[in-house]
């Protein structure tokens, strides 16, 4: 297998936003005596199409309809304190640096929206050198688990699926890559560690990609 592109995930695997993605709910909800069930929680990791929504099932679990403008607000507020204080995940950017020393091509495929994304990129100093960046912007059709976004990246890196290394950290993303035809490596995040990444299709599970130095992929990869 011949390397030419690394397609990395955003949300939980560049950066770990899952984790205060999740806090923002359980706040709110226990905020109104409940608590934010994980089961459902888990059917909205890395995607945008999921039939379940939180404040509908805590309007519910309440009796009634609920301020969504003004809480949504400060639930957001919260997440994003949260998340400004979260660094790349651990191995990451020697993943970056490796591609950048391979001449391999970059590309972030998140079911997110592009102005989220570019944000964090920016604030992480991380928003140069990106080949391609694709993202759903609201639009669930090309949201994970769905392979369109995957199958775009490829398109515009000019690579086929078996010359190009997805990293994922849910069971949407690696759904998402397997079906465009790509080897995915997942290293999940506490919020996605028992989501059955395996049971997914992901070729490979990683504590973190600090275990596995980029060239022992590639070698590995190489191999096959």
């Amino acid at each position: 297998m011949a390397v030419r592109a690394f397609l990395f995930d955003f949300d939980g695997l560049i950066l770990d936003t899952e984790h205060a993605a999740r806090a923002g709910w359980q706040h709110l909800y226990r905020e109104h005596g409940h608590e934010l069930p994980t089961d459902l929680w888990a059917t909205l990791v890395g995607t945008t199409h999921a039939p379940w929504s939180p404040m509908e099932h805590l309007e519910e679990l309440v009796g009634g309809p609920l301020e969504r403008e003004t809480l949504n607000e400060r639930r957001r507020t919260h997440e994003l304190a949260l998340i400004e204080a979260e660094e790349l995940r651990p191995g990451i950017a020697e993943y970056f640096a490796a591609a950048r020393q391979r001449g391999l091509k970059r590309a972030v495929v998140s079911s997110s929206n592009r102005g989220w994304v570019d944000m964090h990129l920016e604030r992480l100093e991380e928003a140069v050198g990106w080949d391609a960046i694709c993202t759903a912007d609201r639009d669930r059709a090309r949201a994970k688990p769905s392979p369109t976004l995957y199958l775009e990246a490829l398109e515009l890196l000019g690579v086929t699926a078996d010359e190009a290394v997805a990293f994922e950290d849910s069971p949407n993303g690696v759904l998402a890559a397997k079906a465009a035809g790509i080897f995915c490596v997942a290293v999940p995040n506490e919020v996605t560690r028992d989501l059955g990444l395996e049971d997914a299709g992901a070729d490979l599970v990683l504590d973190s990609l600090a275990d596995l130095p980029p060239d022992a992929l590639l070698a590995r990869l190489g191999e096959e």
